[in-house]
C-alpha cells in the first residue's frame, strides 16, 4: 500500500481544483483496505475523482483513493466481467469490445470508475449501470466483513443506489453481464456516443459532468436557459455556455466558488421556479 503526506489533489478530482490531503492512502487489496479500517472509521473515499466537489483547501481526515490501483478486469471466457473498484469505465468498455461484448458502449466516454458507476448508478441515454449488473463485493464497515450482494437487493434508483445511502459499504469489486455482438457495431456505437456528446459537453476545460439531477417534468439546459444563467460566474467557476447543466473551471477555481455557485444558481432557481435542484455531485467536506 502507498501512502503519502501532504498529498496534491489536483491530478485526482476532475475539476482540477487544488486541494492539499495530509495523509492519502493507496490500498492495494481488500487486506489492505481491511488494515486501514481496523485503525479507523474516519476516511474520505474517492474513487476516479469525477463527480466529486473538493470544497476545502486542505484535509485533515485521511483520504483513501482508488485510482490507479483495484484495477484489475477479469473475463470468465464467455459474457462476464469482473470489475474491481477502481477500473475506469472506459477501460472496461474497452475490454468489452476486445472480446466483441456488447451492454458497455454507453461508458466508454463517461469519465468514472467502477466503483462510483455503481455507488450512482451512471449512466446515460436511458442506459445504466445496472442494466448489465450481476453482483457486487464490499466491505461492510460495521463489522468489517466482505460481503456480496445481488443486482435485486441493491435498491438502484435514478443516479442512486444502495450503497449511496450506506456510506458504510465500500464497493469493492463487481461482476457484469454482457451480450456477444458484432466488434464493428459495438465500436461504431461507442464512437457516435462520444462524438455526440462532444458536440454537446464543455470538454475543454475541467469539469465533473451533470452537477445537477434532472428534476420531475423539467430538463437542466431548459431552466438554465430560461433563467439566463449560462456563463454565470463565481470565481475561477461558471456555468457552461455550451451546457448550462455544467460548472467548468475556466479560472483557476476553488472548490468554495463551484459550491457558491451551485448556491446562487438554486437561489434563481426556487425564486422562478419554487424547488431546488438537486445536486448530483458529492461535495467533499
Amino acid at each position: 500500500m502507498k501512502v503519502y503526506s501532504e498529498f496534491d489533489l489536483t491530478e485526482y478530482n476532475s475539476y482540477k481544483v487544488r486541494a492539499i490531503g495530509k495523509t492519502v492512502y493507496f490500498p492495494e487489496s481488500e487486506e489492505d483496505l481491511i488494515s486501514l479500517y481496523k485503525e479507523s472509521t474516519e476516511y474520505i473515499v474517492l474513487g476516479s475523482g469525477h463527480n466529486v466537489i473538493l470544497c476545502k483547501d486542505y484535509y485533515e481526515k485521511p483520504i483513501i483513493i482508488f485510482n490507479g490501483n483495484f484495477n484489475e478486469i477479469i473475463w470468465d471466457g464467455n459474457v462476464g466481467l469482473q470489475l474491481e473498484a477502481g477500473v475506469m469505465m472506459h477501460d472496461a468498455a474497452a475490454e468489452a469490445l476486445n472480446r466483441s461484448l456488447k451492454g458497455l458502449e454507453i461508458f466508454y466516454d463517461i469519465p468514472s470508475s467502477l466503483g462510483g458507476a455503481v455507488v450512482m448508478n451512471a449512466g446515460a441515454s436511458g442506459e445504466e449501470i445496472k442494466d448489465v449488473l450481476v453482483k457486487v463485493r464490499y466491505l461492510d464497515l460495521k463489522d468489517l466483513q466482505i460481503k456480496e450482494i445481488l443486482k435485486d437487493d441493491i435498491s438502484f434508483e435514478y443516479r442512486n443506489s444502495f450503497f449511496q445511502k450506506n456510506t458504510d459499504k465500500i464497493v469493492l469489486k463487481a461482476w457484469l453481464e454482457l451480450a456477444l455482438s458484432d466488434k464493428v457495431e459495438i465500436k461504431n456505437k461507442m464512437e457516435l456516443i462520444k462524438e455526440q456528446r462532444w458536440a454537446k459537453q464543455p470538454k475543454d476545460f475541467p469539469n465533473a459532468g451533470s452537477v445537477f439531477k434532472r428534476p420531475p417534468g423539467y430538463y437542466v439546459g431548459a431552466i438554465m436557459d430560461d433563467l439566463q444563467l449560462k456563463g454565470y460566474k463565481v470565481g475561477g467557476a461558471k456555468i457552461s455556455e455550451k451546457h448550462g447543466g455544467f460548472i467548468i473551471n475556466f479560472n483557476n477555481a476553488k472548490g468554495e466558488d463551484i459550491v457558491r455557485l451551485i448556491n446562487e444558481v438554486n437561489e434563481k432557481v426556487y425564486e422562478k421556479y419554487h424547488f431546488k435542484l438537486e445536486v448530483e455531485q458529492r461535495v467533499i467536506e
